[in-house]
């Protein structure tokens, strides 16, 4: 069942959205040739729990961690080490916070130093199909219509969507109603409501959409062991639009991007 939050719980929403997006950002500095998920993951639990806030992902279902850090062929859930990471990396890294009662959950694929335009255009098109996605979360449309937008744009370029791995619905749990596929058929799926939250998350491998789950029962990966991306918001429905209760801006501050891809779901009013 799809649980509408108030407006209130939704400002209650985007607070932990936001330490979940500026422990992104902090962390954004950190990536780089010779450091260590685990040392980043480190950072990531004090910088979330300085901020008021618990680590949403640490003990969730057994999960040892705060962050799931999933470098080059792992799609998602992958553990921190102690590997260092090495030149032309990339690395997902996924956060949870919970703070209020209430989740906030967001992923960026940083690049480590310099990547070879490939996968470059891979991490482009993925953060592209996000964005095509979440303008289709709006009143009158399906869940079907968010997925077939972010399918059609990865798929034209020959990239594979994974099925097993999908967006959820977010609030007082981390995973709620609807599942939010990255496939799909227009005017399919649960209707969109006023009020609803959700996760929406695009997991996309250069390759094939096929994917190996590990014997450790968490890490992914491609089955051809190529590259994937993954990049996620947290979006809410209101006044029938979607509005981005999270945000890439302090990823973008702290590695000088300069980007406006988020103004079409911010009002003027919210200041990040």
């Amino acid at each position: 069942m799809i649980i509408p939050k108030t407006r209130e719980e939704i400002e209650l929403m985007r607070e932990s959205a936001l330490i979940v997006s500026k422990t992104l950002g902090m962390l954004a500095s950190e990536v780089k040739p010779g450091v260590t998920t685990l040392h980043l993951d480190k950072l990531a639990e004090e910088y979330i729990r300085d901020h008021g806030a618990e680590p949403g992902f640490l003990g969730l279902y057994d999960f040892p961690n705060s962050l799931c850090m999933s470098p080059n062929d792992q799609v998602v859930h992958g553990f921190p080490t102690d590997v260092p990471l090495k030149e032309g990396d990339i690395i997902s890294i996924d956060c949870g916070a919970l703070k209020n009662g209430f989740y906030g959950d967001h992923a960026y694929t940083f690049e480590v130093g310099e990547i070879d335009p490939e996968t470059k255009k891979l991490l482009d098109v993925t953060k592209e199909s996000l964005y095509v996605g979440i303008a289709q979360f709006k009143a009158g449309n399906r869940v079907g219509d968010v997925g077939y937008a972010i399918q059609q744009h990865c798929e034209q370029y020959g990239y594979g969507i994974v099925r097993e791995l999908v967006g959820h619905g977010l609030g007082s749990k981390m995973h709620e109603a609807p599942d939010m596929p990255n496939y799909g058929r227009r005017g399919r799926g649960k209707k969109f409501i006023e009020g609803m939250v959700v996760a929406i998350e695009p997991m996309v491998n250069m390759g094939t959409h096929r994917i190996k789950q590990h014997r450790d029962g968490w890490t992914i990966t491609t089955r051809d062991n190529k590259p994937s991306a993954h990049f996620e918001h947290d979006v809410a429905l209101i006044d029938g639009k979607p509005q981005l209760l999270s945000t890439f801006k302090y990823i973008y501050d702290s590695l000088g991007i300069e980007s406006n891809e988020e103004q079409p779901f911010r009002t003027s009013e919210v200041i990040l």
